[in-house]
């Protein structure tokens, strides 16, 4: 199994319904792994890459949104699909406003789940594309200086570089050679491309 390879993790208490599920989802060649409970699923370490969880929202021990709720906790990037047979409209809003990609009812149509484990699959990669982004426009604002981090949130703002250089009480040549080195620390092509950087890192003042 490699990093990028997407992963189904299947988390109920039930074992046929385990048995059924992995049938279902190692039929379209997705990659399976099940646990009986979320208590087994949290000692596991986090896979680096990919992944849907489809989980039973009602199990002994902790439930399914206990364990939404220790992953959120955790910092834990995958997306969820819960699955249930005694759902009801409070839970299912509770689950979908902590960030779940869908609430299914069982008995629910196996295509509706394969739809849902593919569109969370999805999801999720976005997630980790945007969370490495940002790891690395961190990486580069850390190696700024902390005047070179001044004059990268006030340039980000639109100000000239005689209007940053009376705010910091410097010259405008010494703004010059720090916007300068800002840009290409930050490894930005053009001030738009900053500004977008800017915003992810929300490093405005």
């Amino acid at each position: 199994m490699t990093e990028t390879e997407p992963i189904v993790f299947i988390v109920d208490d039930d074992d046929s319904v385990r048995k059924s599920l992995t049938r279902l989802i190692t039929s379209v060649g997705l990659k399976v792994k099940t646990f009986s409970s979320a208590n087994d699923f949290l000692k596991c370490d986090p896979y680096d890459g990919p992944a849907c969880l489809v989980l039973d929202i009602r199990m002994p021990g902790l439930s399914g949104l206990d364990l939404q709720a220790e992953l959120t906790k955790a910092q834990r990037t995958v997306s969820i699909v819960f699955i249930s047979g005694h759902g009801n409209i409070p839970m299912s809003v509770q689950a979908l406003k902590a960030g779940a990609v869908d609430f299914l009812e069982k008995p629910f149509d196996e295509q509706a789940l394969l739809d849902a484990v593919h569109l969370a699959i999805l999801k999720n990669k976005s997630l980790r594309q945007a969370q490495t982004e940002l790891n690395q426009i961190q990486k580069r604002i850390e190696s700024l200086t902390p005047r070179e981090r001044e004059v990268f949130s006030l340039v980000v703002t639109g100000m000239l570089n005689k209007q940053i250089a009376f705010e910091m009480g410097i010259s405008e040549k010494t703004i010059k050679v720090h916007r300068a080195r800002v840009m290409q620390k930050m490894q930005a092509e053009s001030l738009a491309a900053l500004a977008r950087m800017a915003e992810k890192a929300d490093v405005y003042p």
